[in-house]
């Protein structure tokens, strides 16, 4: 090994990367965003309870003692029948009707033994509910967002990184001095990213099922229809990505700048229920977030395509709008001639 030649690429290569200055600039924003968004998410200490509040009136006007305490956070719900739903899968461990003064608890849940403890002693005007309702293991509540997790890691990495790097490397110009159109090329890369991620996810499920006993209630056929438009709104991300790009390191950049935000605000790992209002809005401009909450109905409520109509609607105007976007700003070539 000639040290020479070794300094001379070490050389050279930071001189690329200094000489880029997207990828410079990225580099050092990317970690500063990250940390910001940290300390806005978790920079409080998360709460212990999870209370429901149903109420027309101002909550804040009446409200209880127990919700008072930093340990103890609330989650306002519009309807009875949504709050009693999360009540039964232990996402939240009472729920509160401050209007009506009355309070629903699980039977199986020791921390909402708790709090009516809490409550009883607090404010003792406010009358019981008793219902039931099985305990979603956190795996079987994860399993959705793992799935669609993979899913969008092997569509924006796999669609984005090989396009660049056959535009760097050439092969898209050789590509478009044949009669292949642009349609005909990224419909089959398209169509071939789609049957592998599917295929991929599907094994995945399989073997969940298998191994870990996850919970299934829902439809498998309205999950891979939900699955499929999912994994073609992130394809279409992906080649939105790649549309003129020829650096990979600024392709990397953008799509960790997509990636990351979805993984922390889409649900897949936690709940941002009781985040910032500002928070959820900013969750629900991200498609993993409604691919995730899609899945999610289907696998434990067993919701119907017409219950998840929302979610499956967004997706498919965000795939048109990718996808349109991705079609008219891709180039054979790079922007530098």
């Amino acid at each position: 090994m000639s040290l020479r030649r070794f300094l001379a690429v070490l050389t050279a290569r930071n001189l690329e990367f200094v000489r880029d200055r997207s990828t410079l600039i990225w580099n050092i924003a990317f970690p500063i965003m990250l940390i910001v968004g940290f300390a806005l998410i978790f920079g409080n200490a998360n709460p212990v309870f999870k209370v429901g509040i149903l109420s027309e009136l101002d909550a804040y006007v009446s409200q209880p003692q127990i919700t008072r305490s930093e340990q103890v956070g609330t989650v306002p719900y519009a309807s009875q029948e949504q709050a009693l739903a999360a009540l039964r899968r232990h996402q939240i461990h009472l729920v509160l009707d401050v209007d009506q003064r009355l309070y629903w608890i699980n039977e199986t849940s020791r921390e909402g033994q708790v709090l009516e403890e809490l409550l009883a002693w607090q404010d003792p005007e406010y009358r019981r509910r008793l219902i039931g309702g099985f305990e979603v293991r956190y795996v079987d509540w994860a399993m959705p967002g793992v799935l669609a997790m993979n899913i969008m890691f092997a569509c924006l990495f796999g669609v984005g990184y090989v396009l660049v790097r056959y535009r760097k490397n050439g092969v898209l110009k050789r590509l478009h001095a044949t009669p292949l159109s642009t349609l005909e090329f990224l419909g089959a890369h398209m169509a071939s990213r789609l049957l592998l991620v599917m295929a991929v996810s599907a094994c995945l499920l399989a073997g969940a099922i298998w191994a870990l006993d996850i919970v299934m209630i829902g439809s498998y056929l309205n999950l891979a229809v939900v699955g499929l438009l999912g994994t073609l709104c992130l394809i279409s991300l992906g080649l939105l990505i790649a549309a003129r790009s020829r650096s990979e390191e600024l392709t990397g950049g953008l799509i960790n700048f997509s990636t990351w935000p979805m993984i922390f605000l889409s649900g897949a790992w936690f709940s941002i229920e009781g985040a910032p209002y500002w928070l959820q809005l900013l969750a629900e401009l991200l498609p993993l977030t409604h691919m995730v909450e899609a899945a999610r109905m289907i696998m434990l409520d067993a919701a119907s395509l017409a219950e998840v109509s929302y979610h499956l609607s967004v997706l498919v105007v965000m795939t048109v709008l990718f996808l349109s976007l991705g079609v008219l700003l891709f180039n054979w070539e790079s922007d530098h001639r």
